[in-house]
């Protein structure tokens, strides 16, 4: 049985960050030392990314023209202010919930599946609660079938679009008649603060504002679709770096901690990672050990957590410039979009010249530390 990944889209809202624009407010925050403004200057400098999208139309640093008292950002005085969890969280659910149902709709209409065909709903994030929850949302608002199965998968991270795809491959190897709609939204700029600790200024220059969606179905696609079959999965723990990178609920929204070494940890241990993935081939098996994984998969859809992080795991795998080209194109445009930064990058892959059955590795890294990989084929 083959499972694809159909109708795979992408949305960001409406208003854009300029990153040098960003950096210069953050750096000039009252109380922010100047340690913490030259870790802000390096730190945006060095992400390798030009801009980023957010919810917040605050941050474009226009004052206000609906009388409205700013909630996270005074232009007037250039003032990064400090709600709390709860106002952050109301901000999630208004922003969130439309963008799971134009994420949604936009990859079936992509995929030419119809609403009554749908079986399971599956939505992914890791920055905002609520309940009703979003897949309640999606089925409603797209009009699914009264008796779709629903499954949310939060607070995981960076990784989750992976375990949501081999969550719905499952189901659908179980029932050859599933499709599965698959939904990724994350809001991380909603969390953004000022601060002099390293970590949270790091995320600060990262983290931004997406959603992608797909269908995964074993039903046949369009003759003229480019789909992605889902082949293989993997996960692994790495033996180190579970306080390196952490997601915790503070009393003024979510707080991320990501050390320096996260980028290190990760290209030690992203051979060992992919190793499940290729163990089943004899070829991808041989290739990865006489360090030739380069040459054995045409496309790699790496997580581009930050730059270094590219760069790592570029090195450790012996990538061309080419085959890390789609990551670090979406960092530079899109930022760290957590849980849906993958799927961004699948898609630029899928828009490229890419071949009918061409093969792609790709990962993600999130807490634990966590590596979540698949193996795809190109069809179509």
């Amino acid at each position: 049985m083959t499972v694809t990944l159909q109708g795979l889209s992408t949305v960001v809202p409406p208003t854009v960050l300029v990153q040098e624009e960003v950096r210069d407010v953050f750096a000039a925050q009252p109380g922010l030392s100047r340690l913490g403004r030259r870790i802000v200057s390096t730190a945006f400098g060095e992400s390798g990314i030009e801009t980023r999208h957010t919810v917040l139309e605050e941050l474009t640093q226009r004052p206000r023209d609906d009388g409205e008292a700013p909630v996270f950002f005074d232009a007037a005085s250039g003032e990064l202010l400090h709600p709390g969890t709860r106002t952050r969280n109301d901000i999630y659910a208004a922003h969130a919930s439309r963008l799971y149902v134009d994420a949604g709709r936009a990859a079936l209409e992509a995929s030419g599946i119809g609403t009554e065909r749908i079986t399971h709903v599956i939505t992914v994030s890791c920055t905002g609660f609520y309940a009703p929850g979003p897949d309640f949302e999606v089925a409603r608002d797209l009009g699914l079938r009264a008796g779709v199965q629903r499954y949310h998968l939060g607070f995981m991270g960076c990784y989750a679009a992976m375990p949501a795809l081999r969550l719905a491959t499952q189901l659908c190897k179980a029932d050859p008649h599933a499709a599965v709609l698959v939904i990724s939204v994350e809001l991380c700029t909603l969390h953004l603060r000022a601060s002099d600790d390293p970590d949270t200024i790091v995320a600060t220059s990262l983290f931004a504002d997406g959603a992608a969606a797909g269908v995964v179905t074993s039903c046949p696609p369009p003759p003229t679709a480019r789909v992605l079959g889902l082949d293989r999965f993997a996960t692994r723990i790495t033996p180190e770096g579970e306080g390196d990178m952490a997601w915790r609920i503070g009393d003024h929204g979510f707080e991320i901690g990501l050390s320096p070494a996260v980028p290190s940890i990760i290209g030690e241990h992203v051979i060992g990672a992919v190793e499940p993935l290729f163990a089943h081939e004899h070829e991808l098996a041989r290739a990865l050990e006489d360090g030739a994984a380069g040459e054995a998969i045409a496309h790699w859809a790496v997580h581009p957590g930050g730059r270094s992080i590219v760069d790592r795991v570029q090195s450790a795998l012996h990538l061309s410039d080419e085959q890390v080209g789609p990551p670090r194109a979406v960092l530079r445009e899109y930022g760290n979009m957590s849980s849906a930064t993958v799927m961004f990058v699948l898609r630029r892959i899928l828009d490229s010249p890419a071949a009918d059955g061409d093969r792609i590795a790709a990962m993600a890294f999130g807490p634990g530390l966590t590596v979540e990989s698949a193996l795809l084929t190109v069809r179509g």
